[in-house]
């Protein structure tokens, strides 16, 4: 063999000799890397300390809930009743006020030259009357009786006078002592006086009926004055009721008329809600009933108040019954409008089961309740009912006198392990 031949298969040789060797260390390395090792005992888990307590049964009174909007009892949107241009305004929004308290003053110049025009046309009206009352020795306040006027009174004598006369004419004149011309002659005077007191009297007549015009001519001067009286009144427009100021869109300088609105005024003790209850809560809703309300704004509070007007009626598309409360407000922390939920307590209790509020935990609308058995933790899905100061009733998943866990409620699953 040449030396050329050698070297060819010694550099072969080696070539195999480094395959056999990268392949036995590729055989060692997979089966290392199959190998499986034989896990040890793995350690028991760790128990959930929690606390623990009874469910309990307790008589729980019933009540029923609905929501509604607060209204004040009383509101006004108050007008001015003549026109005319602000001149004062003596309310601003939110400021309290009393009946009759002003709230805006109008320009009065041409109302008080109105009314002093009437006063004294009423002035004149009277002179009138006391003028055309002592035409006929009328004094104020004396009934009328013509007789008395002194006219008349004097004409009545004159022709009582000449009757008397005539009366003894007569006699006379049957004994021959008096001429037939003589008797004539009284007769004559006699008619005569007889129509002067007629005429009196029907002066006196006529004198009182002027006394009954200017009489009414004062009456109606009086209305004048009346109504320019009440047209200065209207330039100051007051508020109708107790309450405070909800708007005053008006201010110093507008002109407003009698359709403008110069101010809201409500009255906000007591509110008013109104709810409405199902037709099978009828018959337990009775006016006189107490109530409590809750609002968003006072989470931790109840107010007080009591059902004061029940509908006569069901609505027809909801079968509803409407119910209106008044709740008392006198810190004034409630505000009309705001949402609240209105608790009607009803005539009688029944028994509840009811455990702490701390059990229970809430998930996406969905109450979960750990009972705990035999170390472990049981997981109840319950529903919930009214809530009795720190307890709360399960309507339904839980018995009474079950634990139920208290503590670390939010490490626990159903079947965990628990320690107490």
């Amino acid at each position: 063999m040449t030396l050329r031949k050698q070297f060819k298969f010694k550099f072969w040789l080696l070539g195999l000799a480094l395959l056999t060797l990268a392949a036995l260390a590729l055989s060692c390395g997979g089966s290392k890397a199959n190998v499986k090792t034989t896990p040890g005992a793995s350690p028991s888990p760790t128990a959930i300390e929690v606390t623990t307590a009874p469910a309990i049964v307790r008589q729980l009174p019933r009540f029923f809930e609905a929501t509604g909007s607060l209204a004040g009892d009383m509101q006004s949107d108050v007008q001015p009743q003549t026109s005319g241009k602000v001149v004062a305004v003596g309310v601003d929004l939110g400021s309290y006020v009393k009946r009759g308290q002003m709230i805006v003053r109008l320009e009065a110049a041409d109302n008080k030259l109105r009314l002093d025009q009437a006063i004294a046309q009423l002035d004149n009206a009277r002179a009138a009357v006391r003028q055309a009352e002592e035409k006929i020795g009328l004094r104020p306040g004396q009934q009328f009786d013509p007789e008395k006027v002194a006219e008349v009174a004097a004409a009545r004598a004159n022709y009582d006078l000449a009757e008397k006369n005539l009366q003894r004419a007569v006699k006379l004149i049957e004994s021959g002592d008096v001429s037939r011309a003589a008797y004539d002659q009284q007769k004559s005077q006699r008619d005569a006086l007889r129509e002067n007191y007629q005429a009196a009297l029907a002066q006196a007549r006529q004198n009182y009926a002027a006394v009954a015009v200017a009489r009414s001519n004062v009456a109606n001067a009086q209305s004048q004055v009346d109504l320019a009286r009440r047209a200065l009144a209207y330039t100051i427009i007051a508020s109708p009721i107790d309450g405070f100021v909800a708007d005053r869109p008006v201010d110093l300088g507008e002109y407003v008329t009698t359709t403008t609105k110069v101010a809201t005024v409500v009255r906000t003790n007591p509110l008013r809600v109104r709810i409405d209850i199902p037709e099978q809560a009828i018959p337990e809703v009775k006016q006189g009933e107490s109530v409590s309300v809750t609002t968003s704004a006072w989470p931790d509070r109840s107010f007080s108040g009591r059902i004061a007007r029940i509908s006569p009626n069901v609505t027809a598309t909801s079968r509803t019954l409407t119910v209106e409360a008044e709740i008392e407000n006198g810190s004034g922390a409630l505000k009309p409008g705001q949402f609240a939920t209105v608790r009607i307590l009803l005539p009688r209790s029944e028994p509840a089961v009811l455990v702490p509020a701390r059990a229970v935990r809430t998930e996406s609308g969905v109450s979960r309740v750990f009972v705990v058995k035999d170390g472990h933790a049981e997981q109840r899905l319950v529903q919930l009912g009214q809530t009795e100061g720190d307890l709360v009733e399960i309507k339904k998943g839980i018995a009474a006198d079950e634990q139920v866990a208290t503590g670390n409620v939010e490490l626990l699953s159903d079947g965990v392990s628990v320690k107490q």
